[in-house]
């Protein structure tokens, strides 16, 4: 392809409201072009990626035995409806593009498709012979996303696979997860990521159990945890961790109220109480859904409401307003405490708060602090659980080590469905007694176009991309330099069409410009090797290859620069 009338126009200008480096680097490189808040057109190189991507998704997705499908971008509601997801989605989460046909009919752009495969499957497949069975598509999904940004990260439009599995019971779901696992991880390693895979929450999905793989990176939304010591590594929304315990007093003391004026923070009032820091609580009040709970953790922890929720099975689960916080305790913000709170109130309470003796907690009263506080003595034994949020330097679960921090980007989210969709659809089987009994599922899902930002974000450097091998847009990016020259034009039209002949797809630069303008373009569009014909090679009868990898160039004959490419 030759870069003069190639679409591929690059920019000096670094973009305003470009927050990452993908981001940055994708616009400046003639890779994407912003149609409007999350939505964008991929220029041809970018698609040229994508499809690279995509391949590769698709080769180990039919090595694993998938089939591939598409189904329809537009859904009904009614199926939304039948799965129970409808509301989550439109009102709560508000996440998913939904509108009125001309029939007066209700109908979404698909984020997901669940449903629809779950209505494919019960129409088409009804015995325990028919089974097991996976089936994926590569499709253009759709969310409303509240605050789209980091470019392709978080888009209101994206391509993604997604794939879905059935069997006949949890130890055939339990196989295909095993597939669809190992088949992400070929996948990652194909790519070149480096990457985590690691235990996630299900969110919205649902199901028993759900792994992320997560692509390290500095600017990844998402922290991982994971042990220096053994094999565990977790999503944050979903770690467990343990903590050290200390040796408790021997005796209660009466509980006292002091008053600790403006001391909010559990530093500065375990310091002023003259405590540590584990011997304070903080209690949150959360709305969930119609009802009111109290949350307790130790002072050195905080919460983390994605287990609350789960815990309670709520939809929606938001801090309570400082009026309402007043009105329930008669205290500010800040002075909450389980000791006193109204009978209706329900209190949960970390696992690592139980065993305390002569605690402090608020005293909903503000300025005023308990301390002394005893579970059973001064208010009834809560609801106890695992509800703080693990965090660095915590104890592993699984082992004795200590957990550690990184940032990722998630890239792929594999889910045990278990009988969620087939029981709420009816997508039932008939077993070798005859029996009618549902399916259970699996969906698999990885982010084609997020894929692409995530390599960028770990393959850059300080003039621009350096694409992997395995999905750069072109293998080879010619440079001619002084091409008014006959002598070098003549050689560099040679080399291009020996390159061609020789399968290698080349992007050919023939555009009237001078040396340093083109070294930089390429270096900003990062294709992994860069060939340049001047006077100098031709003098030399020698070919310059560089690798965007590295920093020297080298003189080559024209067999070396094959097996070089080659390799």
């Amino acid at each position: 392809m030759r870069q003069s009338v190639y679409l591929c126009r690059t920019s000096k200008e670094t973009p305003r409201d470009a927050q990452t480096a993908a981001h940055r680097l994708m616009l400046r490189a003639g890779y994407i072009r912003q149609l409007s808040a999350g939505i964008y057109s991929y220029l041809p190189l970018m698609l040229r990626v994508l499809t690279k991507i995509s391949q590769i998704v698709r080769e180990e997705m039919n090595r694993s035995g998938a089939q591939e499908l598409l189904m329809p971008a537009l859904q009904p509601k009614e199926l939304w409806v039948e799965s129970g997801r409808w509301e989550r989605y439109t009102d709560i989460d508000g996440i998913m593009f939904a509108f009125q046909d001309r029939r007066k009919s209700m109908v979404c752009l698909g984020p997901t498709h669940e449903e629809v495969i779950t209505d494919i499957v019960r129409k088409e497949l009804n015995s325990y012979r028919d089974l097991p069975v996976n089936l994926y598509q590569i499709q253009n999904k759709f969310r409303d996303e509240i605050r789209p940004r980091f470019g392709l990260m978080r888009a209101r439009e994206f391509i993604m696979k997604d794939a879905y599995s059935f069997d006949v019971d949890q130890e055939g779901l339990d196989r295909s997860f095993a597939e669809m696992e190992d088949a992400y991880h070929r996948i990652c390693k194909r790519i070149g990521f480096k990457y985590r895979c690691v235990e996630a929450d299900p969110g919205a999905i649902g199901g028993s159990g759900s792994k992320e793989f997560m692509v390290l990176a500095d600017t990844g939304e998402d922290t991982i945890l994971y042990c220096d010591n053994c094999d565990y590594a977790a999503n944050q929304e979903k770690a467990e961790s343990r903590l050290e315990e200390f040796e408790q007093d021997k005796e209660e003391l009466p509980m006292e109220e002091v008053l600790g004026e403006g001391i909010i923070g559990v530093e500065p009032l375990a310091e002023f109480l003259g405590i540590p820091v584990w011997k304070t609580t903080k209690t949150l009040l959360y709305e969930a859904d119609d009802q009111i709970v109290a949350v307790m953790v130790r002072g050195d922890c905080d919460v983390n409401e994605i287990k609350v929720a789960n815990f309670l099975g709520c939809k929606r689960l938001e801090l309570t307003s400082p009026e309402k916080i007043k009105e329930l305790t008669g205290a500010e913000v800040g002075y909450a405490g389980p000791v006193g709170l109204p009978e209706n109130i329900k209190v949960l309470a970390d696992n690592y708060t139980r065993g305390r003796i002569n605690f402090e907690c608020g005293a909903n009263k503000t300025n005023y602090h308990n301390i002394n506080v005893n579970f059973g003595r001064d208010f009834p034994d809560p609801v106890f659980g695992d509800f703080k949020l693990a965090k660095a330097g915590d104890i592993c679960p699984r082992c004795d080590g200590k957990l550690k921090e990184a940032r990722g980007i998630e890239v792929g989210h594999i889910f045990k469905l278990g009988t969620k969709y087939s029981e709420a659809m009816n997508c039932n089987y008939l077993d070798s007694a005859g029996a009618s009994k549902p399916m259970y599922m699996g969906c698999y899902g990885i982010g084609i176009s997020r894929m692409a930002a995530a390599v960028i974000e770990q393959n850059h450097d300080e003039k621009g991309i350096i694409w992997p091998k395995a999905i750069a847009p072109f293998d080879v990016h010619l440079i001619g330099i002084n091409l008014e020259d006959e002598s070098v034009k003549n050689e560099a039209e040679k080399l291009y069409k020996q390159l061609k002949d020789d399968s290698v797809d080349v992007l050919y630069d023939d555009r009237s410009l001078r040396a340093g303008e083109k070294f930089s373009d390429a270096d900003l569009i990062g294709i992994p090797c860069r060939i340049t014909v001047s006077k100098k090679t031709i003098a030399a009868n020698k070919i310059e290859v560089k690798l965007r990898s590295e920093k020297e160039a080298r003189l080559l004959d024209y067999s070396e620069t094959l097996e070089l490419l080659k390799s």
